[in-house]
């Protein structure tokens, strides 16, 4: 069976996009969710996978995890499905219990992208969003546009317009595992530059007050094991891991210096981020059991991990954040941008 025999849940055939660097970097997308469902390179002479995925095409339309998926209009959680601005109330439709997390139960990550525009290391694809979709006010348009560059460098630039206030905020949700295995994504060593990290409730919304990483096992200011610290503070064991937004140090906003180094458990291979983002949420996989796999198993706790650059979860809720306003305003261009690079360790 190819991309093309296989018919996305709007009845549609899918398409594959696959994009290629002169420097042996391989990006391999589809339209559904504008998903990035590959990234290979070469590592000490042979070809390395960097992403876990599912074992076929067609399991990105039903499977959990949101694996390598374009989220929006707003990542992670909003708290009580509710937003409110100038006296309105805005009814958001959950999907997590009482709240929202990325965008809705039929968010971007289920939905088709057009595509653009595509040459061999670049695509441009692009959403329309009605105006109440998933309980969000306004029409939006959005894009999203990956590049491969020189030097082993994906770029990811999103876009968005609207025609009535609304809290936009797009993210990717791929999950690395340097290693090129689905090995314990705990011996990868990782730096984050922030000083600040966003405590959560048992249901994983924020409880209002960004705290400080010193003394605690989410200081990653210095080069660290992911699993020297793990599930060695209260909040770790409220999340079962790592899945807390940090707040990045201004030195490295705007693309200004890398916000986060990722190196793999075998100590070949190194990944910078860098990003126009104020914040990342850091994601251990602790609910990555019993995903459909790559291999055609399932993926077990930990054998990846996600950085989404982001806005603070449930920031329209939290104006008194530093950095918090994710409303967009008609007439205003959301832009934002991440970029990974890929190097030896």
């Amino acid at each position: 069976m190819t991309n093309a025999d296989i018919l996305c849940p709007d009845g549609q055939p899918l398409k594959l996009i696959q994009l290629s660097h002169a420097s042996g970097l391989k990006l391999d997308l589809i339209d559904w969710g504008a998903t990035w469902v590959s990234c290979r390179m070469p590592v000490a002479g042979v070809e390395r996978e960097t992403l876990l995925g599912h074992a076929t095409l067609a399991d990105y339309f039903s499977a959990q995890g949101y694996l390598g998926a374009t989220v929006g209009r707003f990542a992670n959680r909003i708290g009580n499905a509710r937003i409110e601005r100038d006296g309105r109330v805005f009814k958001l439709t959950p999907n997590q219990g009482v709240h929202q997390l990325h965008g809705g139960p039929d968010g971007f990550d289920r939905r088709r992208w057009n595509i653009l525009e595509q040459s061999a290391e670049h695509v441009l694809l692009g959403i329309d969003s009605p105006d109440g979709d998933q309980g969000y006010p306004g029409n939006l348009a959005a894009t999203v546009c990956y590049r491969l560059e020189d030097g082993l460098r994906v770029s990811m630039v999103y876009t968005a317009t609207v025609d009535a206030p609304c809290p936009v905020n797009l993210t990717n949700h791929a999950y690395f595992n340097l290693d090129g295995a689905a090995t314990d994504v705990r011996q990868h060593v990782l730096t984050i530059a922030a000083h600040e990290y966003l405590p959560i409730d048992k249901d994983s919304i924020p409880l209002g007050q960004l705290a400080p990483v010193a003394g605690t096992g989410f200081d990653f200011n210095v080069p660290k094991k992911i699993g020297t610290d793990f599930l060695v503070d209260a909040q770790q064991k409220t999340a079962l891991g790592y899945d807390h937004a940090f707040q990045l140090n201004p030195s490295c906003r705007g693309l200004k210096a890398v916000a986060a180094t990722l190196v793999s458990g075998d100590g070949q291979l190194a990944m910078d981020l860098l990003t126009t983002k104020p914040a990342v949420q850091f994601y251990s996989g602790n609910y990555l059991a019993g995903i459909s796999a790559r291999d055609g198993g399932t993926y077990s706790a930990q054998q990846g991990l996600a950085l989404e650059t982001e806005f603070l979860p449930d920031c329209p809720n939290h104006p008194e954040w530093p950095e918090a306003n994710s409303w967009l305003l008609p007439g205003e261009t959301y832009r934002q941008t991440t970029v990974l690079v890929f190097r030896p360790a």
